[in-house]
């Protein structure tokens, strides 16, 4: 489609998923411009002329406090978004705080309420627009009729989000022009109101009292609990300045510190101008009162001409007042569609929401589909509100509210439970990531439970009624704003499915529990992504081995979802079954190679990979180590597929290095032969393995390296503990790409637990072999054992003998199990087989198998090892 300034492409794709690495236009806006933007998405002159006359109606001359009391709890969710920006600089906010914190349901609902408040409010300001609009030019009557101020606020979204699509540095700079002179008249109407309360003040004027600032005073509970929730609107959209992080100069300082200014420069703001505004006008229910019903969505307009005066300046002065009000719904419609863009932008780059609202436009750098889908659906919901409600301006403003306090509330649930491990590091980390955000959402979620289904419940509260269905007449304002969430319930239920199959999938793939073993003590860790964009393919694995050896596995399946989690399951299974055949490293990765080629052919309907391919296998271009320790030799022997990376700290100088593994190509990309290396271990060497994404949050993979090491240094310590650290050190923000580390210790046998004998191939060194064997197993308290063990390594060295000749070696490990090996010269394995009635040899192996617990044959480079294990007395399989 043809775009704004000529382009005939729509954008290209979100390149990343993190903070900061989304495409959109990095470092555009300051300390100032970010202030501006948050004052100017609250609409101070809008937000006034529409909430004040509803909170006088609620609590009467406490007004003045009230708007101040609203100030508390949007302060304690401001230390929550600025704590949490300074963990995570996304433009998701809520949405990516939330699913860091409970998981991506709840983080898809903290997202939903983001997007209701935002598309709500949009209604209720393109409405007032459309008022103000008519109302300057002089068409009263025309900003009294529904139709035509509905066509008008259509036209104002709609240039407003064209404004929006060309860049955030033209809104900017649009808002710090109008948001100076919007203030500026708000501070010289409050001033000229108090000087005439003063001087020659309307009959109705009140001189400013202390019980003002009462909240004692306040009738009920009830009332207080309304003009608190009205006045919180006031001071809504601050939030906007955190929203555009991802689009400001230090992103992780200053949108925290523009939030928190301004809600400071609110709180005086309004304190001044409700006070003087109340001063002058009263709180009398007719004429220019505060309390008339008739003035309660603005209050503003017929106060400009009485405060103003009659005279030219006058009249001047009135008519720029209304200017004000249509310009700061305008100015806050413009950074409302900001914030509701890039929610949902964010949204669609963790894959909660279709991948289309996640393009950025090529020369902007602004998201593209989100602005302009989400200026559309604002239209088709102002449309639907104008059919259903009787009072648009009231409903869609009360119904904001209940959206507000639901994603504030879990903002500041979300900052608490966030951080609940460094809560004890300091005194500040205490207060600011704790109980000031605990405290604002336990706030939010009070109003919001008793706003809910208290007052705005109340069919006698508000203008809109609706008869539902086994509940009965119920206020309109409940019915929009808890059926807006509803439904957005339903749309995570079925949008979030993906995600917690895939999930599922993954962790029931993954073991649940490392089995111990005598080799090396190992730990993991398995972070998966928060949402979509990253669950499914990273995979470990211990696997023991003959010989008492074991084998330690990492890989990373490229894609997400459903398909990498099956994929990765299908890879682990390979492996595993190509482990136990007791291949070499590189054999294994080739013939896992051979697997995924095979696999992805298959996919492909049998047609031959080519360069020009697309694959949708996500087997293709897999990572993975794969290492075979021996804590005989205390020797490793390792073989990579891709860059898989590999971190050891020696136990003696606590150095920790990255040894260079011969490089091997991704599985199922083609190209040069897997490579095996060994490297010598001391005992206590410290071994990590890991995916790439347990670096997504550092700056480089350098960097990276260094702070793992950093997490390692003190190696000696459980390890537990140390894939906490690292965990905690690596990833201190929400994971975009599943991330995988496994950690192993490695030991050696004691020479006591291993014995070995080497034999000429005569037959007549069998008897005194067994006479030998005897002898070793009672000085290991094994004499259960000796029948079946000199019966095994009979039949062994026997065969050895016949069959191939030459030297032969017998070696005994007393490890969890009895191990036995025999090793020759030859490369022909033996085979088990039933014997027939009448063949007179071939039942030596069938007799082994059924002695023994496992047994097997493993290649050298100079021939062959048959093992057979048998469970020591005491000891279950």
């Amino acid at each position: 489609m043809r775009l704004f300034g000529g382009a005939a492409s729509a954008g290209r794709p979100a390149p990343g998923s993190g903070a900061g690495r989304k495409g959109l236009k990095n470092g555009a806006l300051g300390m100032f411009s970010s202030v501006v933007i948050g004052l100017a998405s609250t609409a101070p002159a809008y937000s006034l002329a529409a909430t004040l006359g509803i909170v006088v109606t609620a609590v009467g001359l406490q007004a003045p406090i009230v708007t101040m009391l609203a100030f508390v709890p949007m302060l304690l969710i401001a230390y929550a978004y600025r704590e949490l920006n300074a963990s995570n600089a996304d433009c998701g906010t809520t949405f990516t705080w939330a699913t860091r914190a409970f998981g991506p349901r709840t983080g898809w609902m903290g997202g939903w309420g983001i997007i209701v408040a935002d598309i709500l409010v949009m209604a209720n300001l393109a409405e007032i627009a459309g008022i103000y609009g008519f109302r300057l030019v002089g068409y009263d009557a025309l900003a009294a009729d529904r139709l035509w101020t509905t066509v008008a606020g259509i036209v104002w979204i709609a240039v407003m989000t064209a404004v929006c699509y060309v860049g955030i540095e033209l809104s900017a700079a649009l808002q710090r022009c109008l948001l100076c002179v919007e203030v500026g008249v708000l501070l010289l109407f409050a001033v000229t109101a108090l000087v005439r309360v003063y001087t020659a003040g309307p009959a109705e004027s009140l001189r400013v009292s202390a019980s003002w600032f009462n909240p004692f005073e306040v009738p009920s509970t009830t009332a207080l609990t309304s003009g608190v929730l009205a006045a919180v609107f006031l001071y809504w959209g601050w939030d906007t300045a955190v929203t555009v992080n991802e689009e400001t100069v230090d992103s992780r300082r200053i949108p925290g510190r523009a939030a928190l200014v301004s809600i400071v420069l609110l709180l005086f703001t309004y304190g001044l101008v409700s006070t003087s505004a109340q001063s002058f006008a009263g709180v009398g229910t007719s004429g220019t009162g505060l309390g008339n019903a008739g003035n309660s969505g603005d209050v503003l307009s017929g106060l400009g001409n009485a405060v103003f005066g009659s005279s030219d300046l006058g009249v001047f002065l009135s008519r720029l007042l209304i200017l004000m009000v249509l310009t700061s719904a305008l100015a806050s419609t413009q950074t409302t569609i900001l914030p509701l863009a890039r929610t949902v932008f964010s949204m669609a780059v963790h894959k909660a929401v279709p991948a289309r609202f996640a393009r950025v436009h090529r020369r902007f750098l602004t998201p593209t589909w989100s602005t302009v889908g989400m200026g559309a659906v604002s239209i088709g919901v102002l449309i639907l509100l104008t059919s259903f409600s009787r009072d648009v301006l009231a409903d869609s403003l009360n119904s904001v509210g209940l959206a507000i306090t639901f994603y504030y509330g879990l903002t500041g649930f979300a900052c608490l439970w966030y951080h609940r491990k460094v809560l004890t590091r300091s005194a500040g980390d205490m207060v600011f990531k704790g109980i000031l955000p605990g405290l604002g959402g336990l706030t939010m979620l009070s109003l919001f439970l008793y706003a809910a289904f208290d007052v705005y419940a109340n069919p006698r509260h508000g203008v809109t009624t609706v008869d539902l269905p086994l509940v009965g007449p119920t206020g309109g304002a409940t019915v929009i704003g808890l059926g807006a969430l509803l439904l957005g319930f339903v749309l995570m239920l079925v949008i979030t499915r993906g995600h917690s199959a895939a999930l599922k999938l993954q962790r029931s793939l993954l073991p649940h529990n490392l089995p111990p073993h005598t080799a090396v003590d190992t730990a993991s860790r398995y972070l998966p992504a928060d949402s979509g964009t990253g669950v499914g393919g990273d995979w470990f694995d211990v696997i023991p081995l003959s010989g008492a050896r074991v084998g330690l596995v990492v890989g990373d399946v490229l894609g997400h979802g459903l398909r990498a989690a099956a994929t990765m399951g299908r890879l682990r299974t390979g492996v595993r079954v190509l482990a136990r055949l007791d291949l070499a490293p590189d054999e294994v990765l080739s013939r896992l190679d051979d697997l995924v080629e095979q696999t992805a052919d298959e996919n492909g309907s049998g047609h031959p990979s080519g360069p020009g391919r697309s694959h949708g296998d996500e087997a293709r271009g897999v990572t993975c180590l794969y290492a075979v320790y021996d804590p005989v030799s205390g020797r490793c022997s390792l073989a990579r597929a891709g860059e898989s990376p590999l971190v050891v700290v020696d136990p003696d100088t606590d150095a920790v290095d990255c040894p260079e593994l011969p490089p091997g190509p991704p599985l199922g990309v083609g190209g040069p032969p897997y490579e095996s290396t060994e490297l010598e271990l001391r005992p206590g060497s410290l071994l990590a393995a890991f995916t790439h994404g347990l670096l997504q949050a550092v700056d480089s993979y350098d960097a990276g390296l260094h702070r793992l090491a950093d997490a390692l240094a003190d190696h000696r310590q459980p390890l537990e503990k140390l894939c906490d650290r690292a965990v905690a050190g690596l990833l201190p923000g929400p994971v975009d790409e599943d991330a995988t580390l496994l950690l192993a210790r490695t030991r050696l046998l004691d020479r006591n637990q291993v014995a070995r004998w080497e034999l000429p191939a005569d037959p007549a060194t069998v008897a005194t072999l067994r006479t030998t064997i005897s002898k070793q197993l009672a000085d290991w308290d094994l004499d259960d054992l000796v029948f079946t063990t000199e019966l095994i390594v009979s039949e062994l060295v026997t065969n050895a003998i016949r069959y191939v000749g030459g030297t032969i070696q017998v070696r005994l490990i007393r490890d969890r199990t009895l191990i036995c090996e025999v090793s020759d010269t030859g490369h022909t394995a033996p085979n088990l087989r039933h014997a027939a009635s009448d063949d007179e040899g071939g039942r030596g192996l069938f007799i082994i198998a059924q002695m023994t617990q496992h047994w097997g044959t493993r290649y050298t480079p100079d021939g062959k090892i048959i093992w057979a294990e048998q469970v020591l007395p005491g000891f279950s399989v």
